[in-house]
């Protein structure tokens, strides 16, 4: 197996590292590899940060084990090897009547970064997260192959799950599928008015699939003004999804100014009609809006962005709203902004979930910006919340045994499992996660 040198970043392309990466395409071609050492693993570097980076070292890209290995129409398991896209999943089994159970916002997700980031949707208020749907994982550990799953394996299972591959290689799993209606959704949409009213729509959905929109931009009284969206799969004529466009150069700096991005929020919000109104969409197009641009990071400019992600309790929402007011305030906002409400369900120790509101701001890489996300992390934390490792880029990690409660049961599995830290990334080295300071 060959090493190739390359030069690789996270989505947010604010960071990137140097380092050698080995392609397998085979099982054996995989054990050959961890026969010389350890190496951490990335699917397609859909985590905005640098979750997936090890500069100056080694890394697996798992992308060519994408095998499809079992299904079960009986019992809706699907066995797949890590390297398989969620949008991919989804396309071959919405027509048969089966939806992977949790769909993060972009298809190109694989099932081993589904796993290591216990990635959550926008049905989490009603069935939790990926985590909490697997009837095993099967992990490399020390060059060993071991199925584990979340009854007989509890303690490791919630250390792999939301862990960031620090436990073993995730090389397959066994998905319990979600049955649906077919490969078609049926689309609500409606303005609200603020963020008040926001909350009580989010609290009161009763639609299997809920996002909301939020104008990071309004202020005063329109303040958390935007659009939701709820959903439900259905079956019918499938509408044309249109052609998928790409970004085919970096924007430059003045696209994403203040001025413009107040006015495509303005107009973006009055896209709905007034009384609302139902659509029906392709399926891909309702999970995953964004993915029908190719590239379309690069609309932030060669420097890139980052975006904060938090997640409070429902008792703190008057902080969240101290934030939200934060941001509109700055003038740094991009037009991506996500509020969500989110419900109990998480599947790992490290896993982002809790009860409670999340809210996911994009902000070009500036120096403002820096400073900011800062403030915003730390309201967070002192509201009981947490942040979001899949799409954090700045964080210190001095805040991260307040943020999650359980990262001593994490560590001890994880240096158990891998003493020597061979897996660790530039994430896990910048957060301090297993630090022995």
């Amino acid at each position: 197996m060959r090493w190739k040198n390359d030069t690789i970043h996270g989505w947010g392309r604010a960071q990137s590292a140097t380092c050698e990466i080995a392609r397998p395409e085979k099982s054996s071609e995989l054990a050959e590899v961890l026969a010389e050492s350890a190496v951490p693993a990335m699917g397609n570097r859909r985590s905005y940060g640098d979750a997936a980076l090890n500069d100056d070292g080694r890394a697996l890209d798992m992308t060519r084990l994408d095998k499809f290995l079992a299904f079960d129409d009986e019992t809706g398991i699907l066995s797949v090897e890590a390297g398989v896209e969620l949008g991919e999943i989804t396309r071959l089994f919405a027509p048969r009547g089966w939806l992977p159970p949790v769909l993060p916002g972009t298809g190109f997700a694989t099932v081993g970064g589904a796993i290591a980031m216990d990635v959550h949707g926008k049905n989490h208020h009603h069935i939790g997260s990926f985590g909490q749907h697997l009837a095993s994982i099967t992990l490399l550990i020390n060059g060993k192959s071991r199925k584990i799953k979340p009854d007989r394996d509890a303690g490791l299972f919630k250390a792999t799950v939301g862990g960031l591959g620090q436990t073993g290689i995730i090389v397959a799993a066994e998905i319990i599928m979600l049955p649906c209606k077919g490969d078609v959704m049926m689309v609500t949409e409606r303005r609200v008015e603020g963020f008040d009213e926001f909350l009580t729509l989010l609290d009161g959905s009763e639609a299997t699939y809920t996002v909301g929109w939020i104008d990071a931009t309004a202020k005063g009284s329109a303040l958390g003004r935007g659009i939701l969206e709820e959903g439900e799969t259905g079956s019918g004529l499938v509408p044309s999804p249109g052609r998928s466009k790409s970004v085919p150069f970096n924007a430059p700096k003045f696209a994403l100014s203040a001025p413009i991005v107040k006015l495509f929020n303005w107009l973006y919000y009055r896209r709905v009609p007034e009384h609302g109104r139902t659509l029906v969409k392709p399926i891909s197009d309702f999970f995953f809006p964004l993915d029908k641009i190719h590239g379309w990071n690069r609309l932030y400019g060669k420097n890139g962005f980052h975006q904060f992600q938090c997640v409070v309790p429902i008792n703190s929402a008057a902080v969240l709203r101290e934030i939200l007011q934060l941001i509109a305030n700055s003038g740094l906002a991009s037009p991506l902004a996500v509020l969500k409400r989110m419900g109990e369900g998480r599947g790992g120790y490290l896993s982002f979930p809790m009860e409670g509101y999340t809210l996911a701001v994009d902000f070009p890489n500036t120096e403002a910006a820096r400073v900011l996300i800062p403030r915003l992390e730390a309201m967070a934390v002192e509201a009981g919340g947490r942040i979001y490792f899949a799409k954090d880029s700045l964080s210190k990690g001095d805040k991260i045994a307040d943020m999650y409660p359980d990262y001593s049961d994490w560590r001890k599995a994880v240096e158990k499992a891998d003493p020597d830290r061979n897996l660790a990334t530039d994430l896990v080295r910048r957060l301090k996660l297993r630090s022995a300071e």
